[in-house]
């Protein structure tokens, strides 16, 4: 029996349509519940775009009791999936979206080849939990995940492009910019993003009901400024007993923090044409925008946790800390968030109480960026793959 566990966890054509069957079900339960709330959200404010109403106002927030924080660009992106029927639209949102990060995972550079499936293993049951609330972060990942392996294959122009896809519409994905510096010809790469960022912003402009399309930008800003919440969100700002001195200056921390990343990727400049660097620069950056984060969730962790998987298993030595770590993530993120594996009730005093889940990955965060910056036997030199 143990050895038929081992041989199905280890085919990835059973994992993935262990997977499916699982999204599917989640799908079908929520629609009949007509409980998918943030699919209406999207619905919603893109049925207002296209009868020329702006869903940028407390009125929208206050009658959806949820706010909308995507851009113009989304709505129209959206579009196709919005004029599907009622019923069909969450399964093509759901389905679509767990294959095109399973195709994410299957097309990872070739250096990653032999870890991808422990890779996606690790994550199924964060891309489930994701699926199951109809989340926009797996989009991010996925595109996250896409454009780190174009840029690896030299294709600059259509990694670039979908960066840009990703910012335009949710601001987590502009961070990915920053990894372009490993890459051959970065200014070109720069040019892709100024000329593909202003054909996305411009796009919305199809739209005729709007006299100006940055009137909605503006009122998109306003929105997410004003933009609170008395919740404690999953996040290294909310932690105890850490809140009472980093959440009341939580910019400063951000810009701080962000600043001496910075400081060291340019010092290690060597090493940009390193693999195994520029997987765990991309760990690093993930982690530091989820971590840091001013409204992180729990679903939100998917964006940054791929990069930790790739960045662990491409690690010539792991150490008890690692392997320690490793399965703190995998109760944290992977089993305790599943209500079928874990109460809801105690997965939450659990996190209220002892906050595993933040300081876990913090200290993940923290082993990533040793793994990076530290002494150069920590690294090893693999070629790029062209």
């Amino acid at each position: 029996m143990v050895a038929g566990v081992k041989w199905f966890f280890s085919n990835k054509w059973c994992v993935f349509f262990l997977g499916l069957t699982v999204a599917l079900l989640a799908t079908t339960l929520e629609v009949v519940r007509g409980r998918n709330t943030n699919y209406f959200d999207y619905q919603d404010s893109t049925r207002m775009f296209w009868e020329g109403i702006s869903p940028y106002n407390l009125e929208y927030a206050q009658a959806n009791s949820i706010y909308f924080l995507y851009s113009p660009v989304f709505s129209v992106i959206f579009a196709p999936i919005f004029y599907l029927p009622w019923w069909l639209g969450p399964f093509v949102w759901n389905i679509g979206n767990y294959c095109l990060f399973t195709l994410a995972i299957k097309t990872l550079p070739e250096q990653l080849k032999k870890y991808r499936q422990w890779i996606f293993l690790f994550l199924l049951s964060v891309v489930l939990q994701t699926v199951f609330c109809y989340q926009h972060n797996i989009i991010v990942c996925y595109i996250y995940i896409f454009a780190f392996t174009l840029l690896e294959r030299n294709k600059g122009f259509w990694a670039v492009l979908l960066i840009m896809i990703s910012a335009t519409t949710k601001v987590y994905g502009a961070a990915e910019l920053a990894i372009l510096f490993c890459y051959p010809k970065v200014w070109r790469n720069f040019g892709y993003a100024i000329l593909c960022g202003a054909a996305l912003i411009l796009l919305p402009a199809v739209n005729t009901a709007f006299d100006n399309v940055f009137v909605l930008y503006q009122e998109m800003f306003d929105m997410i400024a004003s933009h609170h919440n008395d919740s404690d969100f999953i996040g290294i700002l909310f932690a105890r007993p850490l809140k009472p001195f980093l959440l009341p200056n939580y910019r400063l921390v951000q810009v701080v923090v962000f600043a001496l990343m910075a400081v060291a990727f340019f010092w290690r400049y060597k090493r940009w044409k390193d693999f195994r660097f520029r997987v765990q620069a991309l760990a690093a950056l993930t982690g530091f925008m989820i971590l840091f984060s001013d409204c992180p969730e729990t679903h939100t962790y998917i964006i940054a946790l791929p990069f930790y998987a790739m960045a662990f298993w491409l690690q010539p030595r792991r150490t008890w800390i690692d392997w320690t770590l490793f399965w703190l993530l995998v109760v944290n993120f992977c089993i305790l968030p599943t209500d079928v594996l874990c109460p809801a009730w105690l997965h939450e005093y659990i996190h209220k109480t002892f906050w595993l889940d933040v300081y876990t990955f913090f200290f993940c965060w923290l082993r990533v960026v040793w793994w990076a910056i530290g002494p150069s036997g920590t690294v090893q030199t693999v070629p790029n793959e062209k």
